[in-house]
């Protein structure tokens, strides 16, 4: 029978040895509730039945639910709706989201195949997902390889039901399949988390279309691998290796030199600036007050991020976008010191700019790939560095040198404030983040114990 006779109480919460809320209503007299893990759960589940009685939808007397919640059993498999999150998602995706998008639906579309005959070799399967599937757009409007179509056509007959992650044991396998790369060794832990991170997501995308109550991984007992927030110091370069390394760089790229020359000033702005090195890429001789004498200003509102064509709208291998984590329209004034001012004074009379104003430019004058800067680097620090040194971690990346810039602010007595305003961060992130690069705390820190303890001598 069907019933408008439906009255929704309040969540109550019970006081259990682990807790729940429940969430109860009647119709034509008979009670009816449901357990959640967490009140905002609860909350979302009895603001539904508030919808639909407000609606005016008849509510049936055996289950309680109207029609419109009324859970039916997943109809798709987890690649069909693999498909339909990436549709949802790409649109609205920077281009590096796009890519980890890709690398997660791929890792979870593998652990969820079933054995199935005529099974193509692993590596065929990754090859067709990364390259075609998860990737806009899609097979269907491109001239696809015939071991490509005959790939996929396997795969979305062995693909396992969408409700299978709705089993504890399956969803933990898969979850546990994420910490391995493909030849078995553990996988970075922000990979792990990442690929993760993607697959809550995308379940949450499937409680929105009616096929899970609720998100069936975020209840699941597993231990997440632990990622370290810290920068490790070891990395750090102080000023005078920083002035090494930079000086090194002008000596390799090829006969002339040239390449290294060309990316004198990109590491530069890295070091005395603090610039990420998508941000150092994006800079215009429109963006930077160079004077003759005293300190100089960049002022920041582009990156040129390196993320290959695949995953941009434009088709080009950088995208061109706003300062990470800011809105597009949003600027960041960057104070530079005179030993800034001159390199880049240097780099423009001997390079000039590129068509559209850059001051960083590869041979041919486009915009300098993160592996050419990054080959350039490598060299350098051979060049630059004692055996030892180049076998540690010591700016072993380009990004290093920003944490070198950044480590060597705090260290000289930078109020923070001022430190993580220059560098786009919050005062939060930036001690967090740099805590074990400060030198001299554990030094004040034990006099202030022996100095307290002589007190009681």
């Amino acid at each position: 029978m069907k019933s408008l006779d439906v009255k929704v109480w309040g969540v109550r919460k019970r006081n259990t040895k682990k807790s729940s809320y429940d969430v109860r209503w009647t119709v034509a007299g008979n009670v009816f509730s449901e357990q959640f893990r967490t009140k905002g759960l609860a909350d979302h589940y009895r603001s539904k039945l508030l919808r639909a009685a407000h609606a005016g939808e008849e509510f049936d007397t055996v289950t309680g639910l109207p029609e419109s919640m009324v859970e039916k059993a997943a109809s798709m498999t987890w690649y069909a709706f693999a498909l339909k999150y990436l549709a949802m998602k790409w649109p609205h995706a920077a281009p590096n989201t796009r890519n980890g998008i890709n690398e997660s639906l791929t890792a979870v579309t593998m652990a969820l195949l079933d054995a199935r005959p005529g099974r193509p070799s692993e590596e065929l399967i990754r090859k067709a997902l990364r390259n075609w599937a998860f990737v806009l757009p899609g097979p269907e409007e491109r001239e696809v390889p015939a071991e490509i179509t005959n790939a996929l056509h396997w795969v979305a007959k062995a693909s396992r039901p969408l409700s299978d992650l709705g089993d504890a044991a399956i969803g933990r396998a898969v979850l546990d399949s994420l910490k391995l790369k493909l030849d078995g060794t553990p996988a970075a832990a922000e990979t792990v988390r990442r690929k993760r991170r993607t697959l809550v997501n995308a379940l949450h995308y499937a409680v929105d279309l009616g096929e899970f109550k609720e998100n069936p991984i975020t209840g699941i007992r597993w231990k997440k691998p632990k990622v370290a927030g810290e920068v490790d110091p070891r990395v750090v370069a102080n000023p005078e290796q920083a002035r090494s390394l930079l000086t090194a760089v002008s000596y390799v790229g090829g006969y002339d030199r040239a390449r290294g020359r060309r990316l004198v000033g990109l590491f530069a702005c890295m070091y005395y600036g603090a610039l990420r090195p998508a941000e150092a890429v994006g800079l215009t001789a429109a963006d930077v007050k160079l004077p003759e004498i005293g300190w100089g200003t960049v002022l920041l509102n582009r990156t040129r991020p390196s993320v290959g064509k695949r995953w941009t709208d434009s088709g080009e291998t950088h995208d061109d976008r706003g300062l990470k984590n800011r809105p597009a329209e949003e600027v960041r004034l960057v104070p530079i010191p005179p030993q800034l001012v001159a390199i880049l004074r240097q780099h423009l009379d001997t390079f000039g700019t590129a068509e559209d104003g850059r001051l960083f430019t590869n041979e041919r004058g486009g915009v300098v790939g993160s592996s050419t800067y990054y080959r350039v680097w490598q060299e350098a620090r051979v060049l630059a560095l004692p055996p030892a040194a180049v076998a540690s971690p010591l700016a072993a990346r380009p990004y290093d040198l920003r944490h070198s810039a950044l480590s060597t602010w705090l260290n000289s007595g930078v109020d923070p404030t001022e430190v993580a305003e220059r560098a786009g961060n919050s005062v939060e992130v930036l001690l967090s983040r740099y805590a074990k690069c400060i030198d001299g705390r554990q030094e004040i820190a034990n006099r202030k114990i022996e100095d307290l303890l002589r007190e009681y001598e």
